[in-house]
């Protein structure tokens, strides 16, 4: 078709900013940008809903890059358009403090959604996010008051469609019936390592249609109308999800390079983007050349924008007129704010009794759930064993959208992509649980959870060798270190119900970054509240549950379950003389957050004799115990045997406790 003039000067400009902008940095990937410029266009000058002037704006249309190599598309036409991106930020493309870094980094540059580049992950974002404006919508739209209508619209790619996380997540999304959500997939056939037939032939369509998506196919990726037209069709569909598969080529322009996957990962080099720009009419000594008449009619489409969302508010200012409550509701959510004295609604358990820490969450989510309506989660299918189920609420579906149980089916990997999604539409506190053991399936969420600094909140139950007969498969030895290690990520790991209570407070009080709650199958003692110091003091991490009289000679440390172990040893420690601490330990996070004088409160530096007593790795827990002091822990795979049994098998009795900490107290 016949493209306006200048049109296609504007996208061929973005082509070229992409070109210029890699090859300055002399890193980067020139090639799917410049093939993926005429979608570019017809998103951001003629489809999507959005305001440079407020990227906040809430009834906003998302735009996810899930393929995220591709990102100076997105960053010329955010630049185009108005936000607040410069031209000296293009200029500065890749490098150190710069905004525009080498994949989209949510938070870093106005108008990026989320963190993407690892491949797979934007996709499954985006139906997170497709899912909160469904609540949101059904939530609180009211007749003639539709203030949540929004679209979430991605480009994928080859790479997104063939890692399993777009597959687990696609289904996901059919199965939903998500008729918000939009993908465009760049089928340009090209990988680093050459033409996508090496590795990857099979029919995305007809796998998508499976899913339950609708699927359309546009031959030409230069052709705006059908690109436009497909999108027109995906919007009218309501009741499916919709892939439009649009035929791109990669480099488009380059003479030498177009469709070869040397313009896939590396700069096209100073000559052939000479030869691009002599291509598209452009000075060929000229760089990062935006024409005036280009800037004045994305700029002009911008300020439409600006528009939409005057009018979202008129619209807004008078559905709070007419439903003051559901706005109150609505704003104090919006605003990040909880309900007044919600955690006073928190359950305290009794002593007495011995109650799973999974069983103590499970009280506390559904206690507090009627003051939270952010609250919403659901489990990989194993909401009975992990206690997460909401029970006085329905489940989300087709015919429930306000529905706050999820059913993310044995697909932990998009589970944790979908909660980050939730969490990124800044409206919701999600939730998501399985076992610990499969912490391990969902870490590329977790870790870019913790990049963003969002706040999605992973139950982890079963959470060691006292799981017990289904064996070493199951049983978790490595992960709860491996949680530890990721920059900005809270793991806690509670040692009895109340303790597990204050857990929860601290999920949903924390804004900045994921917290992941450790929590056991097993039954544990609940600590009286009226003998020990009260688990309110979790929140800093570490505390002295109980201490001696005088100055302590060795200092007894735990996690989790083990807890009660320790305790049970210094009342046997004490009447053989040795004055002994019991410090309660859950989070290593939040004790790292206090002050130098507070630490030294808990572990003086003239009390070098510690033990740590944790069914896990021994890993890291040198710099709390010192190196005077000793660890009991786990170093191999457990066995498959009733929980008792494999503790003791593996030294966790107050017996053991005991003799290491005797050993300890006698070494000089």
């Amino acid at each position: 078709m016949k493209t306006n003039n200048l049109i296609q000067k504007g996208i061929d400009t973005v082509r070229i900013l992409a070109a210029d902008a890699v090859q300055k940095a002399n890193s980067g990937h020139p090639g799917t940008p410049m093939g993926l410029a005429p979608i570019g266009h017809v998103l951001w000058a003629e489809v999507m809903n959005y305001n440079p002037q407020n990227p906040e704006w809430a009834n906003r249309d998302r735009f996810i890059l899930s393929c995220g190599h591709a990102c100076m598309l997105q960053y010329s036409f955010l630049h185009l358009t108005g936000y607040n991106v410069s031209m000296g930020d293009l200029k500065y493309f890749r490098q150190l403090h710069g905004i525009a870094a080498g994949h989209p980094e949510y938070g870093l540059m106005p108008g990026i959604e989320v963190t993407t580049g690892p491949l797979g992950q934007g996709f499954a974002n985006g139906v997170g996010v497709a899912i909160a404006e469904k609540y949101m919508a059904a939530r609180y739209n009211q007749p003639d008051f539709e203030i949540f209508n929004s679209y979430v619209y991605a480009i994928c790619s080859d790479g997104d469609l063939m890692e399993g996380v777009s597959a687990e997540a696609a289904s996901f999304a059919g199965h939903l019936k998500l008729g918000n959500l939009i993908y465009l997939y760049d089928d340009n056939h090209i990988t680093i390592e050459g033409n996508t037939d090496i590795s990857f032939n099979e029919d995305v369509g007809k796998r998508f249609e499976s899913y339950g998506w609708q699927v359309q196919t546009v031959s030409d990726g230069t052709d705006l109308e059908a690109i436009s037209e497909a999108i027109k069709n995906a919007k009218n569909e309501t009741n499916r999800p919709s892939l439009i598969k649009v035929r791109t080529q990669i480099g488009y322009g380059s003479p030498n390079k177009q469709n070869t996957s040397a313009a896939h990962g590396s700069p096209l080099g100073e000559e052939e983007v000479r030869l691009v720009k002599e291509n598209f009419g452009f000075d060929p000594d000229k760089s990062f050349v935006v024409p005036d008449e280009v800037l004045d009619f994305y700029r002009n489409v911008g300020k439409i924008g600006a528009k939409k969302e005057a009018e979202w508010n008129e619209l807004y200012k008078k559905y709070k007129e007419r439903h003051p409550k559901l706005a109150e509701e609505y704003e104090t959510i919006r605003d990040g704010k909880m309900p007044k004295d919600w955690e006073k609604k928190l359950p305290v358990f009794q002593a007495g009794e011995k109650m799973a820490t999974r069983k103590a969450s499970g009280k506390t989510l559904n206690t507090i759930a009627e003051f939270l309506p952010q609250l919403i989660g659901g489990s990989a299918d194993l909401a009975p064993s992990t206690d997460t189920n909401l029970n006085d609420y329905e489940s989300f579906s087709p015919k429930n959208w306000d529905g706050r149980n999820f059913h993310f089916g044995i697909r932990e990997h998009a589970m944790g992509a979908v909660l980050n999604g939730m969490a990124l539409s800044k409206f919701l506190i999600p939730y998501g649980a399985t076992f610990l053991i499969f912490s391990d399936y969902m870490r590329p969420p977790l870790r870019l959870a913790a990049i963003m600094k969002i706040r999605p909140i992973m139950v982890f139950t079963h959470d060691s060798i006292a799981l017990g007969e289904d064996g070493t498969t199951h049983q978790p030895v490595e992960q709860l270190i491996g949680l530890r290690s990721v920059p900005n990520m809270t793991v806690i790991r509670p040692a009895d119900a109340n303790e597990t209570t204050q857990a929860w407070k601290v999920a949903i009080e924390k804004k900045d970054g994921p917290v992941c709650i450790i929590l056991t199958r097993q039954g544990i003692p609940v600590l009286d509240q009226n003998k020990y110091t009260k688990a309110k003091e979790l929140e800093k991490g570490a505390y002295i549950l109980s201490d001696c009289e005088g100055t302590p000679e060795i200092i007894l440390i735990a996690t989790g379950s083990e807890v009660q172990l320790i305790l049970a040893a210094q009342e046997k420690l004490q009447l053989e003389g040795i004055k002994a601490r019991v410090v309660s330990f859950p989070s290593w996070e939040l004790f790292e957050k206090q002050s130098s004088d507070y630490k030294e409160k808990i572990f003086p530096k003239n009390i070098r004799k510690r033990l740590s007593v944790e069914a896990g790795s021994t890993i890291g827990w040198l710099k709390y115990v010192s190196d005077e002091g000793f660890s009991i822990g786990i170093s191999q795979f457990g066995e498959s045997a009733p929980g008792d049994e494999v503790m003791k098998e593996y030294g966790f009795t107050v017996e053991n406790v005991i003799e290491k900490a005797k050993a300890l107290h006698q070494k000089k």
